[in-house]
């Protein structure tokens, strides 16, 4: 397993919390300064880690994409997947969005994988559901500001029901 792997592993099993880099570095078995040498900083690494999660998810849509079902029930369980890494990575997600709003230099390469990598996928989804060529972008981008929104609330409120019965119309309105 690489560096970033056992790292994402790491959050997985112990949350985010304020953990400093040396104690990150200690529970993954290698030094902080291994972590700064890869990574530049604890905000540098945990960017990176959202990039993984981000990654793993659309590679989650991409295998869903593959199964014959309806899409109804494609998107419903694309939908528990996604609300079980948010319980885990919400948190680390929203505070490193609201840096990559900021401009901040540790989240170059994690602005760029935040919206764009994500609507090519989205909108061949919603073609696959019958929404026609022309507002099909248009459908992904709502789609993807509606559901991270849903997740939002999901991590304010811990209303799973409440937020999964507003995710299930999001999917019938499509």
């Amino acid at each position: 397993m690489s560096l970033l792997e056992d790292a994402v592993e790491h959050f997985a099993k112990n949350g985010i919390g304020d953990a400093s880099l040396r104690s990150i570095a200690t529970s993954i078995g290698t030094s902080h300064r291994m972590l700064i040498y890869h990574f530049g900083s604890r905000e540098g690494l945990l960017a990176e880690v959202v990039r993984k999660v981000e990654n793993q998810q659309r590679e989650l849509l991409a295998s869903l994409g593959d199964e014959d079902l309806p899409i109804a029930e494609l998107s419903e369980r694309f939908w528990r997947r996604v609300t079980e890494a948010a319980l885990i990575y919400g948190p680390l997600f929203f505070e490193l969005s609201a840096h990559a709003m900021q401009d901040l230099p540790h989240t170059e390469a994690l602005k760029a994988d935040l919206i764009n990598v994500w609507l090519p996928p989205l909108t061949d989804l919603c073609l696959r559901a019958g929404i026609p060529a022309d507002q099909a972008p248009a459908y992904a981008r709502l789609g993807l500001a509606a559901s991270r929104g849903l997740l939002f609330d999901l991590l304010l409120t811990g209303d799973r029901a409440a937020v999964d019965e507003a995710s299930a119309l999001l999917n019938k309105l499509f």
